[in-house]
């Protein structure tokens, strides 16, 4: 079995709007890595994490869990967890039932994930609106609740589009708090951010500009 990086991509290149957005990269990410993605809005954070998290495919090279090629083997995604930007909540579900249909998804017994996914909104301090529907929720706690599924999931790569972008002081310290700590398991991290605060508790800061990686 082959092992390398928690998470690679070798001369990658993504397109998006009809543009190349990322060009030739090549990159690795070490297991327990936190690294930042910074770069203006348009210079292709979320086309990057979107495409190492296997939801979009490359417009040419690879991306790579633990020296094995997504491609080849798309079970690997299993590994890998998004944050998305725009949170990807269902909105017929509660802010509990969300994070609960992940789990079940991932093999979680039924029982097993409603206390699961308990802990993980306690960690985030949405619990007491586990049994509301997402519109029913701000957005910065929709926020919270798509981190607390991600979380919940224990991957081995986490990738967070802005996670901290809806939030006030207080509860963007709690994200912050609960992404950077899954480190100290093995977890690498990986956080589109805007905010030098956040870049500066990373180990390494990535910057997008124009296509190119600096």
């Amino acid at each position: 079995m082959i092992i390398g990086p928690a998470l690679s991509c070798r001369a990658l290149s993504c397109r998006a709007g009809g543009r190349t957005i990322i060009e030739g990269l090549t990159l690795e990410l070490a297991e327990g890595e936190r690294v930042a993605l910074m770069g203006p809005s348009g210079s292709g954070k979320t086309t990057l994490l979107t495409t190492l998290a296997g939801l979009l495919p490359p417009a040419s090279g690879r991306v790579l869990v633990r020296g094995v090629p997504l491609d080849e083997q798309p079970g690997l995604r299993a590994e890998l967890a998004l944050v998305f930007q725009s949170y990807g909540l269902l909105s017929l579900l509660t802010a509990a039932e969300n994070v609960e249909v992940t789990l079940r998804a991932a093999g979680h017994a039924p029982k097993r994930a409603v206390e699961v996914a308990a802990e993980a909104l306690e960690r985030l301090r949405v619990a007491r609106f586990a049994g509301h529907l997402v519109e029913e929720l701000s957005g910065g706690q929709q926020q919270r609740v798509a981190v607390a599924r991600a979380l919940a999931l224990r991957p081995r790569v986490l990738l967070a589009d802005e996670p901290t972008a809806e939030q006030d002081a207080t509860h963007r310290a709690v994200v912050l708090d609960e992404l950077l700590a899954v480190t100290g398991g093995g977890t690498t991290l990986v956080i589109a951010t805007h905010d030098p605060e956040v870049a500066e508790r990373c180990d390494r800061v990535i910057e997008l500009r124009e296509a190119v990686l600096r």
